[in-house]
C-alpha cells in the first residue's frame, strides 16, 4: 500500500469535494484502489468514522478491508512516534496527550512501519497546544501529502458522462434542464 488516508480526508471528501450525492466516481476510486493495495487507513481511523454515525460511517462499515489492525511492528512503530511527541519541547503536555489518544500517532506509525506516506488536509503548525500530522512525520521520516497530490500521482480522474459527444445533465425537478 502506498497511501494511508487521515480522518479528515473522508469527512473533508463526503461534506466538500466529493459529496457522495455530488461525485460518486471518487468512492468507487478510493474502493478500487483500496482493493488493489494503493489506499487504506488505520483502525483508529475507522473508529473516528464510526463515531460520526452518518452515511460516511456506514460507507466505512461496508469497506471495513482498508482499514488495518495494527500489527507488531505497527505498534512498535506507534511507541517511537509517541515517544518522539512525549520527548519534544515544544509542545505541552496535553498536546502530547492528545496525539497519543488521537488516530494520528497509529497513522504514522502505521506509515513508518510499512514505508507507506500519509494523506491528510492538516498542514505543519507551530502551536504549542496541537501536534500536527505533517511536523510529527517529518520528525519520524514519513512523507506527507495531500489527497490532492495523491489523486494526482495516481492519475485519478473523475469525469463526467458523454453520449454520442454530448454531455449528458440529469434532469431535475425544480428549475429543470435537460443536456
Amino acid at each position: 500500500m502506498a497511501y494511508l488516508l487521515d480522518t479528515n480526508v473522508f469527512i473533508a471528501a463526503k461534506n466538500l469535494h466529493y459529496g457522495f450525492d455530488i461525485c460518486p466516481g471518487f468512492w468507487s476510486w478510493l474502493d478500487q484502489a483500496g482493493r488493489a493495495g494503493i489506499v487504506g487507513s488505520v483502525d483508529a481511523v475507522y473508529q473516528e468514522l464510526m463515531g460520526q454515525g452518518d452515511d460516511l460511517a456506514q460507507w466505512a462499515r461496508d469497506h471495513r478491508q482498508m482499514f488495518s489492525a495494527p500489527t507488531n511492528a505497527d505498534i512498535l512503530a506507534v511507541s517511537e512516534v509517541n515517544r518522539w511527541a512525549t520527548e519534544s519541547p515544544q509542545y505541552n503536555e496535553g498536546a502530547k496527550a492528545d496525539f497519543a489518544a488521537a488516530a494520528d500517532s497509529f497513522l504514522i506509525g502505521h506509515a513508518r512501519a510499512g514505508r507507506h506516506s500519509v494523506v491528510t488536509h492538516e498542514v505543519p503548525g507551530t502551536k504549542r497546544t496541537r501536534i500536527k500530522i505533517p511536523n510529527a512525520a517529518a520528525a519520524v521520516g514519513v512523507q506527507v501529502l495531500s489527497p490532492f497530490a495523491m489523486l494526482r500521482i495516481e492519475g485519478a480522474r473523475f469525469e463526467l458522462r458523454t453520449q454520442g459527444g454530448q454531455l449528458v445533465l440529469p434532469m431535475t425537478e425544480v428549475g429543470g434542464f435537460a443536456g
